[in-house]
This record gives C-alpha cells, structure tokens and sequence, in this order.
C-alpha cells in the first residue's frame, strides 16, 4: 500500500517536472513573449545604485571599490549592432580605498560605447542582460535543462556566442530571466566568471525588465542597480566604434633615455621602466595584457641583443599593472612583487585559461614568484634598485622603486603628474600625500620620479602635488 502510494506520488512529480522542462524553442519563445521581446529592435533603461571597480580592491582578499551611482542609461540598439552606458558617479568610500580613479571630487561622467562586433570581453554585457539573453536565444542553437536551485526550479537555457562563449540563462516559472551566467577572459582571472541577478520585473511600457540588477565579476559586485525606467524600440542612434584588429592592438612604445642604462618606455596610459644590468635586465611593471607586454619584450631584446630579463617587478596587483606578468613568467623572468600578493598570484595563476591561452599556459612553465617584505636589493656593483613597501590606502601591497645613483623614484597610481601647464587638481590626493610620507619616513634621496602614469616629475612638482613647499637648495 505505501509503496503504490509513493508510486503515485513519485509518478505525479516526474509528470509536473516533465511539464516544466520544456523544449527549447518553447521555453524561448514564452520568455520572449512574457517579457515584450518579441519584434524588439532596441531597448533603453535608466536608474541609479552603485558600481564597483574590477579589479582595483585595497588587498587582494577585498571586495572591488564602491562608487554612488547618481544616475544610470543603459542603450542596447541590437538593429545597429551597438551599446552604450553612461553614469554619473561620485565617491563611495570615504577614506577613499583601493583604485578605480580615486578620489574623486564632486560628479564623474563616464560614456562607453561597444559594438557587437566586438571581442567578447568588449561586448558580453550585451548577451548578459536579460532582453538580450533572449534575443541570443532565438538566434542560437540554444539548449535547455530543469534546474532546482535553492528549492526554485528553473530552465536553464544555454547557447554559445560567436560558436565559443557559453552563456547560460535561468528562467523561472514566470518565464522571466532571473539569472544570467558566463564567463570572459581577463589577463589576472583567466576564464572570469560573471553572473548577473535580476528581481522585481516591471511592465514599463509594454517591457518587462527587473527593477533590481546585481552583477558579479571575479566573484564580487561590479553593479548593483534599482532600475525605475525602461523603454523597447526607442530611437537610439548609438554607432557601433571600428571593429577592432590584431595588427597594432595597442599602441606604439615610445622610449627615453632618463639615465645610463635606465628607459622610461611610455605610449598610451600605462609605462615600463628598464634598467640594464651587467648580466640582466630588470623590468619595472607589465601593466595591461600579454600583447603591451609582448609589444615591451621586444622592444628591450632590440635594446639589449636578448641578453635575459632576469626579473619583472610587480608595483601592485591592480588589474591594470598586474595584466602582464604572466608574459614574463613565459620568458623566463622571475617576479618579484610584495609579499601580500605572492599567495594571490599563485591561486590566479593556476586558474583556467581555456577562452585566451596565453603564452604561459601554452609553454606550460612554472612561474617563479618571489615575495618582497619590507625591502629588496638587486644591484650588481654598477647598478642598484632598491624596491621599498609603502604602506598606503589605494594598495596595501604597493612597491615603489628607488634608484640611488640616479637619484630616481618608480611609482604607480600614487602620483600621475599631469601634462606639463596643466591646472593643479581641486583637492589633494591622500595617496600623493602617503607617496611623499613614505619617502621622507625612508629618507629616500630622489630628484625625479617616473610616473607609471603620466610622465617623468621633478621632486619640487611631487611637493607641489602633495600641498608641500617647495625642496631647498643645500646650503639654503
């Protein structure tokens, strides 16, 4: 008798579980028509939250840094295959902590426009939002499954974009995109997990679209936003930028001689020291991606008739100057960054790369990294570098580099020199602040530094900076 009744019981749930995992076709085509998908050629939603930095945490075990988001437009026009985004931020933690243009004083305007003929790093944003999930869906080979997660079942629809980038989406018994997972590549985490929630759908004008928008990146909130507006077919008028090729990817290197055997390798936003030893040659910063670091590689085995880079020095493990390191660790280089990021590196390192190989992962080598405490000294009787934690709000792992002969200091994110003429910023930066204690508390003799932003200053132009007066001359 209680064995029928489970019979029965069991037969009942297979039979109400069959009837929600549905096909493919038919669980896309009743989100598209519950959600006002269908026949849509463009959307347009507004609100405001918060926004988080990627990859610019204080630490490498903290959270990406918070900004208010006074207002958000997000514009998707899929007829002219473009995108744009335009918030108005201001600062979200004070103290400020960790990256991301910190500090910033009163509103900042950020616009960026993407094409969908874009790679996908540049465009998955798209694919992620939930109109455009479904839309992806219809055009795809797209898959379905039942999943029951936290006691909620979902079909989970699944399709690759470009025949290469899997992205999964939960649809929920309302036939509305809950969930939103795929994965991107990133030159620190590799295949880059990225999951976007959606919650508290709203008819706006005929569009369902969810009032509240939690995106993830690497494990943290990149967006957390309260949606109040939202528009199908508007007209949009976003131009899609120029595809991008690989022939030039980044942009040139332009080199400076600043001392004896010292290049300052600038070009574009993000530079490279090199220092010539005897034997070696050492290299401060890898900042971006493999193809900058590749681009520099080249540049200094021209310089020195590929006589060994025999280590990279890592400033800090921000995204923007950690991008690279992996591409020395291919050439051989040993890296030397302080001792809080050692352990970090060691995990990113080891994490899947199965959407971009690198030149790494290819060679399969096994990256040497080694931990700098409070200071390190390469020299080799000519030359000398002598690498100093300082401590600091914007990285708590941050080195900076000093050059005794030459009277020279190597920084990152601390100081950005402007161009030269340019009007002084509105507010002193605490972290140009905390650059010039750090070298007063190590009684550092230095007459230039190189910014790995911006361009080489004098010392008085660092005081200048920091609301200092001006060195003195000996004697004075």
């Amino acid at each position: 008798m209680g064995r029928n009744r489970f019979a029965v019981v069991l037969a009942g749930t297979l039979l109400s579980w069959a009837a929600f995992a549905q096909d493919a076709k038919t669980v896309i085509d009743s989100a598209a028509k519950a959600m006002g998908v269908e026949n849509l050629g463009s959307i347009r939603y507004t609100g405001s939250g918060l926004n988080y930095a990627l990859g610019q945490a204080v630490n490498p075990s903290s959270p990406w840094p918070k900004f208010n988001v006074k207002s958000y437009e997000r514009i998707i026009d899929f007829d002219a295959g473009a995108t744009s985004q335009t918030m108005v931020r201001t600062q979200g933690e004070n103290p400020p902590r960790g990256g991301g243009q910190q500090p910033i004083v009163g509103d900042q305007n950020q616009t960026q426009v993407n094409g969908m003929a874009q790679p996908w790093a540049s465009k998955f944003e798209v694919w992620v939002n939930p109109v455009g999930f479904v839309k992806g869906a219809m055009a795809n080979n797209a898959t379905v499954q039942a999943k029951t997660v936290g006691a909620k079942k979902y079909n989970v629809v699944s399709y690759a974009v470009d025949g290469k980038y899997k992205i999964n989406g939960y649809i929920d018994d309302q036939n509305m995109v809950a969930k939103v997972e795929t994965w991107v590549d990133n030159p620190v985490l590799g295949d880059m997990p990225v999951e976007a929630e959606y919650s508290g759908y709203k008819d706006f004008h005929g569009l369902k679209f969810p009032t509240k928008l939690v995106e993830k990146q690497g494990g943290y909130p990149v967006m957390d936003l309260t949606i109040t507006d939202a528009n199908r077919n508007i007209l949009a008028g976003v131009q899609a930028p120029p595809k991008q090729t690989a022939d030039n990817p980044i942009f040139g290197i332009d080199e400076t001689l600043v001392a004896d055997d010292v290049y300052y390798f600038t070009g574009g936003t993000h530079h490279s020291v090199i220092v010539n030893f005897n034997d070696y040659v050492v290299v401060i910063e890898a900042p971006l991606d493999e193809a900058r670091s590749a681009a520099v590689i080249s540049e200094v085995k021209k310089l020195y008739f590929n006589k060994p880079i025999r280590y990279l020095i890592n400033t800090h493990a921000h995204f923007d100057h950690a991008g690279g390191i992996r591409t020395y660790a291919a050439e051989g280089a040993t890296i030397l960054t302080h001792q809080m990021n050692k352990p970090y590196y060691e995990k990113t390192f080891a994490l899947p790369r199965t959407l971009a190989p690198d030149k790494l992962s290819q060679s399969k080598k096994r990256a040497v990294i080694e931990a700098v405490a409070e200071k390190r000294v390469l020299t080799d009787g000519t030359h000398t570098i002598e690498l100093y934690h300082v401590p600091n709000e914007h990285n708590e792992g941050m080195l900076i580099a000093w050059l005794p002969k030459e009277k020279i200091v190597v920084e990152a994110d601390l100081y950005t020199p402007g161009a030269v003429g340019a009007p002084a910023p509105n507010q002193v930066s605490p972290y140009t602040v905390a650059l010039l204690d750090n070298l007063d508390r190590l009684k550092l003799d230095y007459q230039k530094i190189l910014g790995l932003h911006g361009r080489m200053a004098t010392k008085d132009e660092l005081l200048k900076a920091a609301g200092r007066a001006p060195s003195q001359p000996a004697g004075k």
